[in-house]
């Protein structure tokens, strides 16, 4: 009887590349970190794509594991997408409070100085300005807004 030896299904440093990722994802997972640390979409599809390349024909992957493992990656895509939209609406929801502000007296703390004045003018960039007595001050730096310039 003839002897056949297998050829290994990933090399040495594949293996070791899918456990230190498995690895990571696990410990991120269990840390609690936020999803700001955990592993992307990148990694999930690096993942998913070595597994696929390198399973054991003999015993390929089930249908319901790759199922469940594109349901996984279509969740994450949807949350990345999710989180995009939510940032641009608290981007638009800042620039609409900073417009608001407008022709209103306000104070701006900038160190340790309290700058008070009427909002002349407000940019619509992504991080809002608003021009008073002359100097841009970001958005963030508003302390209090006044209705009209008699709050001073």
């Amino acid at each position: 009887m003839e002897t056949t030896l297998l050829k290994p299904v990933m090399s040495s440093e594949e293996l070791a590349e899918l456990n230190r990722l498995t690895a990571e994802h696990n410990a991120r997972i269990n840390s609690g970190r936020n999803s700001q640390q955990s592993l992307g979409k990148d990694d999930f599809l690096k993942l998913l794509l070595t597994q696929l390349a390198n399973q054991d024909p003999t015993a390929p992957l089930e249908d319901k594991e790759f199922i469940a493992q594109m349901a996984q990656f279509s969740s994450l895509e949807q949350m990345n997408n999710m989180a995009a939209d939510f940032a641009k609406m608290a981007r638009m929801l800042q620039v609409t409070e900073a417009s608001s502000a407008l022709g209103k007296s306000v104070e701006i703390l900038e160190g340790d100085n309290v700058i008070q004045g009427a909002v002349k003018a407000v940019s619509r960039d992504a991080s809002p300005q608003v021009l008073v007595n002359g100097v841009n001050y970001n958005w963030d730096q508003v302390i209090r807004v006044y209705q009209g310039e008699s709050g001073l």
